[in-house]
């Protein structure tokens, strides 16, 4: 098979409207990583104003905030998750494994029975 495996895709849908996707768990995985939302939007290509606006939604998302920033000063400002923030990473991340183990089998017989290349005209 040429191109990539399928792969099952981890998002929530909460109750309130708001999503928790691929994007947002790995923004704040990367804010836990580099201590700055610059920075964990940079590694991922994405523009401070752009990431800044993710963070704040996750923020808004639960009733604890996930992310605070520090100002500069001597040390510097930056991010940091908060203990709430850590919790949600880890727990959205098992769950993302678990969804994949589940489904591991599956997603092989998929891969296994699914054609070389998608014709664009019927048979």
């Amino acid at each position: 098979m040429i191109g990539t495996p399928p792969k099952a895709i981890f998002r929530l849908d909460l109750a309130n409207g708001a999503r928790l996707g691929p994007g947002k768990i790995q923004l704040l995985r990367l804010i836990l990583e580099h201590g700055s939302i610059r920075s964990a939007g940079t590694a991922i290509g994405m523009s401070y104003r752009r990431a800044w606006l993710l963070a704040d939604e996750i923020n808004r998302m639960f009733k604890q905030p996930s992310i605070a920033t520090r100002h500069g000063g001597k040390s510097g400002g930056g991010a940091y998750l908060t203990p709430f923030g850590e919790t949600l990473l880890a727990r959205a991340e098992a769950m993302d494994a678990k969804a994949k183990e589940v489904l591991r089998e599956d997603l092989a017989w998929l891969e296994a029975m699914a054609a070389e290349t998608i014709t664009s005209e019927p048979k």
